[in-house]
């Protein structure tokens, strides 16, 4: 795996994992730890054609839902979407907001 695909996954996952947590100390903690990967992002972004997001958002999603974080999620099971909610250029916008992006991938996730 390349850098650009790890670190654009490390800040997926932390967004996957506020949505997931029940908890609203450690979701935020999720919050703040994405919003500061994407920072470190956007100062330094990787080429487009060196990643494709739907593959980092697969390992991203295999990061965020470890066995340890199970018995922090909530009562509703989120099934993830499979393709990538975001594209790169969305993530890198100085706007993004990840209260906003935690809220659609949740939107964009089915529930069991």
């Amino acid at each position: 795996m390349n850098a650009s695909v790890e670190r654009v996954r490390d800040a997926l996952a932390e967004l996957i994992k506020a949505t997931l947590l029940s908890e609203d100390a450690r979701s935020l903690a999720c919050r703040e730890a994405g919003r500061a990967r994407l920072a470190a992002l956007a100062v330094a972004p990787p080429e487009p054609g060196s990643l494709r997001m739907d593959g980092a958002w697969t390992l991203a999603i295999e990061q965020a839902e470890t066995p340890e974080l199970a018995p922090l999620e909530g009562q509703v099971n989120l099934t993830l979407p499979r393709a990538c909610p975001f594209t790169l250029d969305e993530i890198l916008a100085p706007g993004f907001e990840v209260d906003l992006a935690v809220d659609r991938i949740r939107k964009s996730a089915s529930t069991g």
